[in-house]
Parts: C-alpha cells; structure tokens; sequence
C-alpha cells in the first residue's frame, strides 16, 4: 500500500515538489514529450500548495511570470499535465491538483477538505476492486474512475470549520 498522501501531514514540501518536478522532467526524456517551460511552470504552481488550483487561478500565476493572459494557455498546459498523470482535475471544485504519486498506476479517491480546498489522494484499491467486479457483472469495461469525498481536514476539523 501507498504512503498516505503528504496534504494533510507535515512534511518536506520542498523535496515534495522537487521529486514531482523531477519525475516530469525524466518522463518527458523517456517519452519524448515536450515539457515546455509553460507546462513546467504551471506543474511548479499546482506543487506551491496541496490543493486544488482553478485554472483562471493557475492563469493569474503564468501571467505574472510573463507567460501570458489568454485563457488557452492554462487551459493547454493543465490538459498536458493530466493527460501525462503529473496532476488531477477536481471534478467538484472545476480545479487541478498535482499528483502526489506520479509514476504510480492509480485512481486515486480525492478527499477534498470543504473549508480550505486542501486535496490529498487517497489509495482506492478496495474501492476499485468492488467496482471492476460490479462492471464486469454487468459486462461493462471501466476506463476511467474519479472518485471525490468532501469532509473536514486535521486541521479544520480542529478549528471546527
């Protein structure tokens, strides 16, 4: 099983984003993608912070390092980087969060704390298992699971958010 998720626990942030970005960079090499300075910076805002970013938000941030204002260009960037697994979309809140297991095959649960958007990943094994078993019942190939809990983190949950 997975280490638990870093969002929710104190931890080396910096070696955190450094190992993400790292890993981006190895599989851009191994794959030939192009992990263009736009991409990159816009998986360096997502690492800023263990939540979940809008792309309007993301946009705001490429904008101020003189990547430009059009929407697109967050827009491409953030598409990139969930079709490549370095970050997920958040259905629920219409907003990306890096991946804190890049390199893992996973689908991950998002636990999405509702009073400071903080998303931490959750392993899913057992959840997953019990619904590949119910598709193939019914003869149906899953693809694609995006499984999002909202609830309280630590840290809000003792603030009594």
């Amino acid at each position: 099983m997975r280490e638990p998720s870093p969002a929710f626990h104190d931890h080396d942030h910096a070696n955190c984003a450094e190992d993400a970005l790292a890993f981006a960079d190895e599989l851009a090499s191994r794959k030939g993608l192009r992990l263009t300075p736009v991409r990159r910076r816009t998986l360096e805002i997502l690492l800023t912070e263990h939540r979940a970013m809008g792309a309007y938000e993301v946009l705001d941030r490429l904008a101020a390092d003189g990547f430009g204002n059009q929407p697109p260009v967050a827009y491409r960037a953030l598409e990139f980087l969930v079709e490549h697994d370095l970050a997920h979309r958040i259905q629920r809140l219409n907003a990306f969060a890096a991946c804190t297991h890049p390199g893992d095959k996973h689908s991950p649960v998002f636990l999405i704390c509702r009073a400071c958007d903080t998303v931490a990943e959750a392993a899913a094994e057992v959840v997953l298992d019990a619904i590949d078993s119910a598709a193939e019942a019914h003869g149906f190939a899953v693809e694609r699971v995006n499984m999002e809990v909202l609830g309280l983190c630590p840290a809000c949950k003792e603030a009594g958010a």
